[in-house]
């Protein structure tokens, strides 16, 4: 079980959202190398970076900053947001991230998902962004017609490393991760799942840690983190005692 703290990136800094609402952010670090030290330090295992920018223009917007946070932190690093073309899945990759996180384009053109995982295997997650129970396109501003589990059930079998699904209605407002609508989405799939959007305290690790939710690869945390309400070491803590004490 890992637990994945999240810097999101608006015009260069490091932000969390409201709701997924650009008009509603909160800049908590000007320097987002600095911060992915900083969860590095703390002791995360891993890193989850959203170019809120690129995902709603379509293409990178925050590169540089993500590059300095490749040489600020050796931890693995996992990228969303404006990745829509295996020419962006490769240079990204190039550039020293463990996984790209496709949002859009696993909607908008599920075949190019599958040939990623071909060319790329183990590399690509597929982000699924919900809202009303339907998935969200283009920084979810757009809302389609298609359903969470219809479009994880695309990609059973072709290798996607994991599904990062999130509840746009919880996401930056610390209403709890909705743990009903995740688990039901990794029962009906093989594919490991994280859960996103809305995780708000150490009783959410701590549901995590149940076992009907030992099928989650882990969830994501931000503003909790940001904000004090998730002390880093107890949170690891619990995650540790609840594997046994293995790293």
């Amino acid at each position: 079980m890992i637990l994945f703290p999240a810097i999101d990136l608006k015009d260069g800094q490091c932000v969390r959202l409201k709701l997924g609402d650009m008009d509603q952010a909160t800049i908590y670090n000007p320097d987002p190398a600095a911060q992915a030290k900083a969860f590095q330090d703390q002791g995360f295992e891993w890193l989850h970076v959203v170019d809120l920018d690129g995902a709603f223009a379509g293409e990178s917007r925050n590169g540089f900053a993500v590059d300095a946070i490749l040489k600020a932190t050796t931890n693995p690093v996992q990228l969303g947001g404006g990745i829509r073309t295996l020419d962006h899945i490769e240079a990204w990759l190039s550039r020293g991230l463990a996984r790209v996180i496709l949002g859009t384009v696993a909607v908008r053109n599920p075949a190019l998902v599958i040939e990623a995982c071909q060319k790329f295997p183990g590399q690509i997650a597929v982000g699924i962004d919900a809202k009303g129970g339907k998935v969200a396109v283009e920084g979810w501003a757009e809302a389609s017609e298609l359903g969470v589990i219809e479009l994880a059930k695309k990609f059973e079998g072709a290798g996607v490393a994991a599904i990062i699904y999130t509840d746009i209605d919880r996401d930056g407002i610390l209403a709890g991760i909705n743990w009903s609508s995740t688990l039901e989405l990794a029962s009906a799939v093989s594919i490991p799942v994280i859960a996103s959007g809305g995780l708000a305290s150490l009783d959410d690790i701590r549901r995590m840690l149940e076992p009907d939710a030992a099928r989650l690869e882990g969830a994501i945390s931000g503003r909790a983190l940001y904000d004090g309400r998730i002390d880093p070491a107890e949170a690891l803590s619990l995650i540790r005692a609840a594997k046994g004490g293995r790293v």
